[in-house]
């Protein structure tokens, strides 16, 4: 290339806009990022399928108030349909069958483990209940009930599940079985729930009045204005509706915590038959206090914000690597899909380097490492801790390191614990950089990442900030040089992209596993450290990249 040519390039590459960073924390005002919501919205089907093969139909109490609030509904001459929306595991459908012989039941739910359990119900029956699963926002109801033939729809805590952009789609789903004069039933969270507030600085904040719990299920809470206008743009009055509140008692923590839910009674605005209007003014107006016997709805995201239990969503696993036998601490199989963060759970990747490590002491004896996004295990960490002079395990999420902390400080002893330390360190941050080069002025000699490459924004950071913890060298055997591992599952990012990054930041790649044809130009260092192992690996989709500094320049 001319010099010409070599200036136009790096001119080029001057005026490229700089990559956006990926919003992976809390925005100032303790909002989650995009994307954690767009995780969340995707995966609600699943966060609440994960619910009910958890609790089974042992969860909610069956709702025998229905009767006491609503009766006059249900009890009116003639045969009625009813339409059950987000059924769950059938606690309004069965105590409504028992109390109404001559009712017929619709009953839907988007989690297909909970119209199973419906299904399987004893006092299940077709001949009064079509239970189905559907999904409110985008499946049409009428595909499964005739249009215009249901008498009335009771929606029991389930609008709240869904995101607030979304809930006209359902009302609107609704308004198409309904009869013109039939009615929705309506009970659901209102706003100022203790349980609300105790999401408040808690980084669980979606949107306005929207939150996630710590089981990635999701809750909105309804202000009575809100829920008027949903309803009304979509030709609803609201009949009736009250605030109701109901103190809940902790006696053994000696807590006093009061609950809060609107309960709301809609008709089609073109129906002027029906109960008289009852408003309350606002939300400011003193709501209706409920007597000590009423039941009311918390699931086990909302009990452990209410009461601050212990979540049971934590589990100690026992890991064998060739002659180390570990009890790493992390977040429990069910709760791994709908965790904040990746890092609370052992992936493969970190299971497969930590086997190299331990069968290839050489990688890291003697030398300065550091390990990057290591996660709650820090198998790695605490493998090179054996043998290196020095051992920093970071992370940038603060719930991570102290599942990492505890577990490095119950599974090692002196004078491997003394070799190891915790640092958190979000890449591209310098104050997390500084105090890691304070931590070590001589920079490092290796450093580690498994599965840190799945983020496409995040790749830049990475290098950028391996490089500037890395030490250089004028030694110029290879196998002496500073080395940059990476371990993972090509995902989002392609090799081509992460070699390209790579050059930026001034990093060669030296050599790759598995090979990628048999005539490959790279020297086979990785291949030698399983030529005597016996190591079954995980996923064949697993592979490893391995680095050097592009420079020979002592620091």
């Amino acid at each position: 290339m001319s010099t010409t040519s070599k200036m136009e390039a790096r001119v080029d590459r001057n005026q490229q806009p700089p990559q956006p960073k990926i919003q992976i924390y809390s925005t100032p005002n303790d909002e989650i990022s995009g994307f954690w919501r767009e995780k969340y919205e995707k995966d609600a089907k699943k966060n609440w399928d994960i619910f009910y093969k958890r609790h089974q139909d042992r969860f909610f109490k069956d709702r025998h108030y229905l009767d006491k609030e609503w009766g006059r509904h249900f009890s009116e001459e003639g045969r009625h349909v009813i339409l059950e929306v987000g059924c769950g595991a059938g606690n309004t459908v069965f105590p409504l069958l028992a109390t109404y012989p001559d009712i017929f039941v619709h009953a839907c739910d988007f989690s297909p483990r909970a119209v199973d359990l419906v299904k399987r119900h004893r006092d299940f029956t077709e001949a009064r209940i079509n239970a189905f699963v559907c999904d409110l926002t985008i499946d049409d109801l009428y595909l499964h009930i005739s249009p215009s033939s249901v008498d009335i729809v009771t929606m029991i805590f389930v609008l709240s599940a869904v995101s607030p952009e979304k809930m006209a789609l359902v009302v609107q789903n609704i308004k198409k079985v309904l009869k013109p004069n039939g009615h929705i039933l309506f009970r659901d969270y209102a706003t100022g729930d203790l349980a609300q507030e105790r999401f408040i600085g808690k980084e669980q904040k979606i949107s306005e009045n929207f939150y996630v719990r710590g089981d990635g299920t999701r809750a909105f809470y309804f202000s009575v204005e809100f829920l008027e206008n949903l309803f009304k743009e979509s030709g609803f009055n609201m009949k009736e509706h009250v605030l109701c509140c109901k103190q809940v008692e902790n006696r053994s923590r000696e807590i006093v915590m009061k609950r809060r839910w609107v309960q709301a009674v809609f008709q089609a605005a073109y129906c002027t038959t029906g109960s008289a209007v009852s408003h309350l003014q606002g939300d400011n107006e003193k709501p209706k206090d409920v007597e000590n016997g009423f039941e009311i709805e918390i699931s086990e995201g909302m009990a452990i914000e209410m009461f601050g239990v212990p979540p049971s969503s934590e589990e100690v696993v026992d890991v064998a690597i060739k002659d180390y036998n570990f009890k790493i601490k992390l977040l429990s199989k069910e709760y791994q899909h709908t965790c904040t963060s990746t890092g609370l759970m052992l992936w493969e990747s970190a299971r497969l380097m930590a086997y190299v490590l331990a069968t290839n002491q050489e990688i890291v004896s003697g030398k300065r490492v550091l390990e990057l996004g290591c996660g709650c295990s820090g198998l790695c960490s605490m493998i090179a801790a054996r043998s290196a002079n020095l051992v920093v395990a970071t992370d940038g999420d603060t719930k991570v390191l102290e599942f990492l902390t505890e577990n490095v400080s119950s599974n090692l002893e002196s004078p491997f614990l003394d070799t190891l330390h915790t640092r958190k360190l979000e890449w591209g941050n310098e104050t997390d950089i500084e105090a890691i080069r304070k931590l070590n002025r001589k920079k490092f000699d290796v450093i580690i990442g498994t599965d840190v490459t799945y983020i496409p924004q995040a790749i830049n950071p990475l290098f950028a900030t391996a490089r500037e913890l890395m030490s250089s060298s004028r030694i110029m055997e290879q196998d002496q040089k500073p080395v940059l591992i990476l371990c993972h599952v090509l995902r989002r990012v392609d090799e081509l992209s992460l070699t390209s990054a790579a050059s930026e930041y001034g990093f060669r790649l030296v050599d790759r596993w598995p090979e990628s044809n048999p005539h490959d130009p790279f020297q086979g260092i990785v291949k030698n450290w399983f030529s005597d192992s016996q190591y079954a690996v995980p996923s064949r989709a697993l592979s490893i990249m391995y680095f050097s500094v592009a420079d020979t320049k002592d620091d």
